[in-house]
């Protein structure tokens, strides 16, 4: 019998009623379908071509979220866990298996990498990507694709590639202009 302490909200949420199936299969495989790309890449290209806030959330977005990507594949090679549908004889599948190690959830890293990029740059208007990036985190456990603790996994690994895209995009941006830098906006007018 494996022993896992996140079992129990592992087979809560992957119970929960079938009528949230079309919901959240969506949610797990949305890059999936051509229509999700395409409004992605306009939603991405309309950004680039606004305002700096929000050209510097799509781009830290899309510096963030292969990392974050590649990231979790690195940790299910070095540190395998399986999935739950890999070791369990009664989760409900929801979306097609693999033989990859389900160590951290690559779905919720990308997205919360995404999430984070977004927050830190347009504040407020990052809370869709939040809920977005929750919600498809839940979408892996309850499609029988992770269990919780490789869904936290994800998150942390985004959450932590999202800030350092936005602290080495900061750091860069303060030391190519440091008349920018709040640090040093004191001492320009001292002198």
């Amino acid at each position: 019998m494996m022993q896992r302490i996140d079992l129990p909200l592992f087979y809560w949420v992957n119970q929960w009623p079938e009528a949230l199936a079309t919901f959240f299969r969506f949610l797990s495989e949305a890059t999936n379908y051509p229509a999700v790309k395409i409004l992605l890449v306009a939603l991405l290209l309309g950004m680039m071509f606004r305002a700096r806030k929000p050209r510097l959330a799509a781009i830290q977005a899309l510096v963030a979220f292969p990392i974050a990507n590649e990231i979790t594949d690195v940790l299910k090679q070095q540190f395998p866990d399986p999935r739950p549908f890999q070791v369990l004889p009664d989760v409900i599948m929801r979306v097609g298996g693999t033989d990859s190690m389900g160590t951290a959830s690559a779905h919720s890293a990308n997205m919360a990498a995404v999430a984070v990029a977004m927050t830190l740059n347009l504040k407020w208007w990052g809370a869709p990507w939040i809920a977005i990036a929750l919600l498809t985190g839940i979408s892996r456990i309850y499609c029988g694709a992770h269990f919780p603790g490789q869904v936290l996994w994800g998150w942390c690994v985004g959450i932590a590639v999202g800030f350092a895209v936005h602290s080495l995009w900061v750091a860069i941006e303060r030391r190519r202009n440091p008349q920018t830098d709040p640090m040093n906006a004191g001492a320009n007018h001292a002198e």
